[in-house]
């Protein structure tokens, strides 16, 4: 853990890289392209200092067609928040939680979220983690019933809630590789049990449904697991909602995965 922090300190350090992060956190999911006119940087400067930002875990890409996107990611700033919380005064203590937060509530001109994260584990038993409802419940408290196979109908129990939908199905299911399903529909019941008012049950039941997508890449040691939601309409409310609860759902799944329990509740 300490040289992959090593890492993420050294390419905070250099002010280009940090720029970089700066216009990613202004508007995510730009191509180096953009990242390069935005910044006035040539391009082989960028694509360097994309290079060690990439390597400290600090920036994704997800490729769309021939176009491959940049993204920031808010992994490495959980972890350095989590292991430092109660070690410094609190002003150290409520910059990380402020830079964390601007991670995970950037404004997103491409609506969709994404965030990668390395798990001490193997594909099989981050595959068994993602599907298997005596792990889902434990660190999500939400559970499938689906037999997995592309085109298969989900049955959500979604903290309690059991959400059925003709929609709701199994999009991509490659074992040990990739999982892709649809979003749960909303009903009454959901946003009884959230607490949501009328308003936000009523946008949120307007918008087209999302996508999730896990990709799991073996990483020596570790497994390389990227969540990617997707398919959101400009504006989306469901986008700032999941963009908030995957970093603390995958945390909490990392947890249990690397010490057998997930993070309390």
């Amino acid at each position: 853990m300490d040289d992959a922090m090593d890492e993420v300190f050294r390419a905070l350090a250099d002010p280009s890289r940090r720029r970089l992060l700066d216009s990613l956190n202004a508007r995510n999911g730009q191509t180096l392209r953009e990242l390069c006119a935005g910044l006035d940087m040539a391009r082989q400067s960028v694509s360097k200092h994309l290079a060690v930002l990439a390597a400290a875990n600090l920036v994704t890409t997800v490729w769309r067609g021939r176009e491959k996107l940049h993204y920031l990611n808010a992994a490495p700033i959980s972890d350095i928040a989590e292991r430092w919380i109660s070690r410094y005064d609190q002003a150290r203590v409520e910059a990380l939680a402020d830079l964390k937060k601007a991670l995970e509530d950037t404004p997103m001109d491409r609506p969709e979220f994404v965030y990668t994260t390395y798990i001490r584990t193997t594909p099989e038993r981050l595959w068994q983690a993602l599907t298997d409802p005596a792990f889902t419940r434990r660190y999500w408290e939400t559970a499938f019933t689906t037999d997995w196979a592309p085109g298969s109908a989900m049955t959500w129990d979604n903290h309690g809630v059991l959400i059925s939908d003709p929609e709701q199905v199994v999009l991509e299911s490659e074992p040990y590789r990739r999982l892709s399903y649809t979003w749960h529909a909303f009903p009454p019941e959901l946003a009884e049990r959230f607490g949501w008012d009328a308003e936000l049950l009523a946008r949120l039941a307007g918008e087209r449904r999302s996508k999730v997508t896990f990709d799991i890449e073996p990483a020596g040691e570790k497994v390389r697991l990227t969540v990617t939601h997707d398919g959101f309409e400009a504006g989306s409310v469901m986008v700032e909602m999941v963009s908030v609860g995957w970093p603390e759902i995958i945390s909490s799944l990392k947890t249990l995965l690397e010490t057998g329990d997930p993070l309390p509740a």
